[in-house]
Formats: structure tokens, C-alpha cells, sequence
């Protein structure tokens, strides 16, 4: 039995990296494309598929199976793509506050007004490329300047295609269990969005009192979640 993870926008694996030693079971952190391992990737060319056949890669290649699926933030649209390609290999989701819009629109529509005009003022020539003020208002709010610091300095230029691509949620459909970690002092994926995304789904919810990186701002806690729903 293993955990997945997968990061969100703006982040590569490296995001996970105050989480992992405090899981009780292996963890495989995968690089989506244009990020870490898979840099040499040209953002403006990047898909969703693309993404969800990133995960498929890193699974098959330790073959894991059993796994509880974890996602972050925009990983909420990766994922669903990722239970149709490997649903047999997977036993639980788990979505920290996770970006869900309705099936067939787009992550741009559904995003707060005001976090959406610091997004769309970060996009040019295809690159979405978020500043370091504009993601420590947004990503920050529960951290010391050290953990702040840390943060900004792991932030990675992404592909604005995937704001605007229209999403497909139809994994969520596979009769897989799922849980929907509720960041309640999140100012990134604020707590309507939240909450939208939690009556799509219709998951079991668990609170968690932080801001948006739970997995570097409080580690344990996110942990011993994890831990909880892996059993």
C-alpha cells in the first residue's frame, strides 16, 4: 500500500517534501509535466492527458497498487483522469481542497473574482508564472517568514492551457472512495469554492485549520489524516 501525490499549480513534487517523512507508508511525489523531473517539457504544449498520463508512468513504473491517491489544489482536475486510466490500482482519493469547477467548464470560470484577476494578470505567452508577493498573499497566510520564505522560493512556472482547458471530471463517477480535506483559513481556493467542489463530490469531509499548503504549514496534521484514511 503506498500514497500518490500529486501537487498543484505553480508546484512541482518537491512541494510534498515536509509531508512525506511523517506518512506511514511509502510515497511516491510525482513531477507533472514541466516541473522537476519533467522540466524539459514546453509548458505552452501541456494537456491535462498529459498530466493524468504522468501519474499512470511514475504508478506503473513501481508498480504500485492499493494506493491512496492524494491530490492538491489543481491536481482536483488531474486526478479524475487519472481514475480512468488506472482505477484498478487505486483504493481511496483524497482531495486537499481540491479545485473541482463543474464537468465541461473551465479552472479560469470558477475561480474566485479576485484570485482570478491576480491569475489572469500572471499569464503572458502561454506561461502562467505567478509572483512571489502575489502567492505569498494567497498561499501564506498561516506561516512564519522562514516557512514563507521556503514556499516562494519552490514556486515554478506552469501552463496557462490548463486554466482554460475544459475539464473532465467523469473518474469521479468510478464507485472509488474519496475524502475532501476542508483547509478552513485557505485564501487561494477560498471556502465557497470549497465548498462547491465538496457538493460535486459528495465526499466524506475532514476540516483541517490552515491556509492552502497544509503539506508544508502543518505537516503532521495533514499526516496523521493521511494516515487515517490509509489504515
Amino acid at each position: 500500500m503506498a500514497f500518490v501525490l500529486i501537487h498543484g499549480a505553480s508546484f512541482g513534487a518537491n512541494c510534498w517534501d515536509e509531508l512525506i517523512p511523517h506518512l506511514g507508508a511509502e510515497a511516491l511525489a510525482v513531477d507533472l509535466p514541466g516541473r522537476g523531473s519533467r522540466a524539459g517539457v514546453d509548458l505552452g504544449s501541456i494537456t491535462l492527458a498529459d498530466c493524468a498520463d504522468a501519474v499512470r508512468e511514475d504508478v506503473e513504473a513501481k508498480d504500485l497498487r492499493d494506493v491512496v491517491l492524494v491530490g492538491h489544489s489543481f491536481a482536483g482536475v488531474t486526478m479524475p483522469r487519472v481514475l480512468d486510466l488506472i482505477p484498478d490500482r487505486i483504493r481511496h482519493v483524497v482531495l486537499v481542497s481540491a479545485v473541482v469547477p463543474a464537468d465541461r467548464s473551465r479552472v479560469l470560470d470558477q475561480i474566485d473574482p479576485e484570485v482570478r484577476g491576480l491569475v489572469e494578470q500572471s499569464i503572458a505567452d502561454g506561461v502562467y508564472h505567478q509572483t512571489r508577493e502575489g502567492a505569498a498573499a494567497m498561499l501564506c497566510n498561516d506561516m512564519d517568514e522562514a516557512t514563507t520564505t521556503s514556499v516562494l522560493d519552490r514556486l515554478a512556472d506552469d501552463s496557462a492551457a490548463l486554466l482554460r482547458e475544459t475539464v473532465d471530471l467523469s473518474g469521479y463517477r468510478r464507485d472509488i472512495p474519496r475524502t475532501y480535506v476542508h483547509l478552513t483559513r485557505d485564501q487561494c481556493y477560498v471556502e465557497e469554492l470549497q465548498q462547491r467542489s465538496i457538493a460535486l463530490l459528495r465526499p466524506d469531509v475532514i476540516d483541517l485549520d490552515t491556509g492552502h499548503m497544509a503539506m508544508i504549514s502543518a505537516p503532521e496534521k495533514l499526516a496523521s489524516v493521511l494516515n487515517t484514511i490509509h489504515g
